[in-house]
C-alpha cells in the first residue's frame, strides 16, 4: 500500500489559500459536495475499496495465517548459538531453539524444516516456533496412516525397556515387545540396541497416546509363504535341515525354514538321557527326519536317533549267552535295573538276580544309578532288541555245597532279616536263609508275633532242623540250642507237689501264680477258697498243689483249697482208722460209731 506522507497541516494551509476560499465562494454548494472530509479528518489518503480487496488478496495468498494451528514448511535463513531464524513466508520471521535440533547436528542454513507456531509473538514482538511440536504432530499423522495402510516403517532401537525395546518412530517414542522382536525367542536384547529396523505398527492407543509396533509380523508375513511352500512338501521319512529353535525338558522344537517340528526326547538318542540339552544346543543346526504330521500338518513329529544305525543292529554277532559284559546303571526299578552295555543297548538285571538270596529285596540295595558293574548275559534276543542280565552269577551258587557247610543237627550263627505272622527268616550267609517258625522260638514263652521275641538285625544261635536242598529250604530252629526246661519242670512241679507263691493276677475265671520265670500256674476260682471259706486275693501268698502238668501245651494248674481239703480228708481217715480200733477194743454200739463219724463229717462239711 502507497504511503501518504501528506502533512494534515500543509493541507489545513492550502485549503486556506485564496484560490479555495474564491472557488467556495464562487460555487459553495459545489464545493462542499467534492470536499474530501476523510484526507481532512485522517491526514492520508482514502484508499478504494477496490484495491483494498485487491490487497487483502495478495496478503492471503502470499503470506502464512498465524493464527491457524497449522504445521507449515519453513527455511532457516539465519542460526546463531542458540537459535535457528525461521522464515515461514509470514508478516515476520520465527524463532526456534536449537535445542529442538538436536537430533539433527548438521542443520544449516536454507534448510526446510516443519514447524508449529508456538507463541505468536513473545515480550519482543517475536513470533516463536516450534519444531519439536510440529515433528509429533505429522509425526503421529504419519503414524495412524502407517496403522490403517499396513506400511512399512523405519525406527531407530533407543534402549532396552521392561519386556521390550523402546523404538523412535517418527521422532515418537514407540514400544517393541519382546515377543514381537523376533519369531524364535530372543535371549540378548542388547544386540538390537541403536539399530535401524523396519517395522509394521499393530496398535495405538490415542487416549494414552501409546504406540506398538512388530518387527515380528513382518518375518511373519515372508515366513508364511515359505511355510505353505514347505508343508505342501513334507512326506513322511524326508530328511531336511533345520536349526534348534527351543529345548525344553520334553524334547527339542526345530525351525524347519518357517515350519516348527518337534523332536521328543525319546526320539533325541537310541541311548537313554536326562535331558535334551545333553544331545543339542540352541541355533545348532541338525539334520532331521519327518517321522509323521496330522492331516494339517501343523503337528509335525521329528527323528534325530533315526539317521543313524540302531545300535542292536551294530551288536557284534559273536555276543552270545553266558558271556559277561560290564555296563553303567542308567534306570532301576523296584524290579530291578537296567544296564547300558553298549551305546543304546541295554539289559535288564532283575532283583532275583542281584543275589543267591530267596528274600527279595531292593534293586537300591545292591547298586546305584552311574555304577559301573559286571553282569553275565542270562537271555538274548535279538529280534524283539531285550537282554536279561545277572550279577549274582558271578559268585558260586552257594546251596552247591549245603549238605557240607549246614547238614542237620549243626549250630550256627544267624542275622534277623525278616518278620512274618508265622515266624522268622535269619540269614546264614549271603544266599542263604532259613525259617525259625514262632513255635520253636522259645520253650517258655507264649509268642503272638516274632517282634516280641527279637528285632531285625539281631544275631540268632540256631540249629538246623530240616534240609530241603531242590527247594532251597532250610528250617531251623532258635529253642533247640538250649536244654528243655520243662524236662526238668515235669519232676518239680509233678501232680500234688505243693508250692509256695503269690497270686500275681486275677483273671477271668481265677487267678495266676508264678512259680518262676517260665512256670505260671492257673488256679480256678473255686479252688482259691481259703479254710474259713473267703478267697484269696491279689498279692496273698500261700500254698498250692499242683493238680494239672502238661509239657506238651505248658499248661499247669494249681490249687490252694486242695491243701485243706486234704488235711481234713486225712483227719476223717485217721478219725475213722481210731474209731475202728477203739471199736475193736471197746467194741462201742453200731449208733456210737455213726455218732463219731457224723461228727467229722459235720467238721469237714465246715458245720459247726
Amino acid at each position: 500500500m502507497a504511503e501518504n506522507k501528506t502533512n494534515p497541516a500543509e493541507v489545513e494551509a492550502t485549503l486556506v489559500e485564496a484560490p479555495v476560499i474564491s472557488e467556495a465562494q464562487a460555487n459553495p454548494e459545489q464545493f462542499l459536495k467534492d470536499f474530501n472530509w476523510h484526507n481532512y479528518e485522517e491526514g492520508i489518503d482514502q484508499v478504494e475499496d477496490e484495491k483494498l480487496v485487491e490487497f487483502e488478496k495478495l496478503v492471503s495468498e502470499n503470506f502464512v495465517d498465524t493464527l491457524n494451528d497449522e504445521v507449515v514448511e519453513g527455511e532457516v535463513i539465519h542460526i546463531s548459538d542458540r537459535d535457528a531464524i525461521i522464515d515461514i513466508n509470514a508478516k515476520s520471521e520465527g524463532v526456534i531453539s536449537l535445542n529442538e535440533f538436536r537430533y539433527n547436528p548438521n542443520l544449516k542454513v536454507g534448510d526446510k524444516v516443519e514447524v508449529l507456531i508456538d507463541v505468536r509473538e513473545d515480550a519482543s514482538g517475536q513470533l516463536v516456533l516450534s519444531h519439536r511440536k510440529a515433528r509429533v504432530i505429522k509425526a503421529w499423522d504419519r503414524v495412524n496412516a502407517a496403522h490403517d495402510t499396513g506400511e512399512i516403517v523405519n525406527g531407530f532401537v533407543k534402549c532396552r525397556t521392561k519386556g521390550g525395546m523402546i523404538v523412535d518412530v517418527f521422532g515418537i517414542e514407540a514400544f517393541l515387545p519382546g515377543s514381537q522382536i523376533d519369531v524364535k525367542p530372543i535371549r540378548d536384547y542388547d544386540q538390537y540396541v541403536n539399530k535401524t529396523m523396519e517395522f509394521k505398527v499393530v496398535k495405538i492407543n490415542h487416549e494414552f497416546k501409546n504406540i506398538v509396533v512388530s518387527h515380528k509380523a513382518l518375518i511373519e508375513a515372508d515366513i508364511e509363504e515359505q511355510k505353505k511352500e514347505i508343508i505342501g512338501q513334507l512326506e513322511k521319512g524326508q530328511v531336511l535341515e533345520g536349526v534348534v529353535k527351543n529345548i525344553t525338558s520334553y524334547g527339542v522344537f526345530i525351525d524347519l525354514g518357517g515350519v516348527d517340528g518337534l523332536i521328543h526326547i525319546t526320539d533325541l538318542s537310541w541311548s537313554r538321557i536326562n535331558h535334551p540339552n545333553e544331545i543339542v544346543e540352541l541355533d545348532q543346526k541338525l539334520h532331521v527326519v519327518i517321522l509323521d504330521f496330522d492331516e494339517n500338518k501343523s503337528r509335525i513329529q521329528l527323528g534325530l536317533k533315526q539317521l543313524s544305525k540302531h545300535p542292536w543292529e551294530a551288536l557284534a554277532e559273536d555276543v552270545k549267552v553266558g558271556d559277561k559284559v560290564k555296563g553303567k546303571v542308567v534306570v532301576i526299578a523296584d524290579y530291578g535295573a537296567f544296564i547300558e552295555v553298549a551305546d543304546g543297548v541295554e539289559g535288564l538285571v532283575h532283583v532275583s538276580e542281584m543275589s543267591w538270596s530267596t528274600h527279595l529285596r531292593s534293586a537300591q540295595d545292591f547298586v546305584s544309578v552311574g555304577d559301573e558293574i559286571e553282569a553275565v548275559i542270562l537271555t538274548l534276543d535279538r529280534e524283539d532288541r531285550k537282554m536279561s542280565l545277572g550279577i549274582k552269577q558271578l559268585t558260586p551258587d552257594p546251596w552247591t555245597d549245603i549238605t557240607t557247610k549246614y547238614p542237620v543237627g549243626s549250630n550256627h550263627t544267624g542275622i534277623v532279616r525278616n518278620f512274618t505272622n508265622f515266624g522268622v527268616f535269619v540269614e546264614l550267609e549271603e544266599g542263604i536263609d532259613g525259617l525259625i517258625y514262632i513255635s520253636d522260638l522259645s520253650w517258655t514263652k507264649k509268642i503272638k508275633h516274632p517282634s516280641e521275641f527279637c528285632n531285625v538285625g539281631d544275631k540268632l544261635d540256631v540249629v538246623v532242623l530240616e534240609l530241603d536242598v531242590e527247594g532251597r529250604k532250610l528250617s531251623l530252629g532258635h529253642k533247640q540250642t538250649t536244654d528243655n526246661p520243662w524236662d526238668k519242670y515235669e519232676t518239680e512241679f509233678a501232680l500234688n507237689t505243693v508250692h509256695t507263691a503269690e497270686i500275681s493276677e486275677i483273671v477271668d475265671k481265677g487267678a495266676t501264680v508264678e512259680f518262676n520265670e517260665d512256670i505260671v500256674a492257673f488256679i480256678p476260682s473255686r479252688h482259691l477258697e481259703k479254710e474259713d471259706g473267703s478267697k484269696l486275693k491279689k498279692g496273698e501268698t500261700a500254698e498250692f498243689k499242683i493238680i494239672e502238668f502238661n509239657k506238651e501245651f505248658k499248661r499247669v494248674v494249681a490249687s490252694h483249697m486242695a491243701i485243706f481239703k486234704e488235711e481234713e480228708a486225712a483227719s476223717v481217715k485217721a478219725a475213722a482208722k481210731k474209731a475202728s480200733n477203739q471199736a475193736a477194743e471197746a467194741k462201742p454200739t453200731l449208733g456210737d460209731a455213726n455218732d463219731a463219724l457224723q461228727a467229722l463229717k459235720d467238721k469237714m462239711d465246715g458245720k459247726a
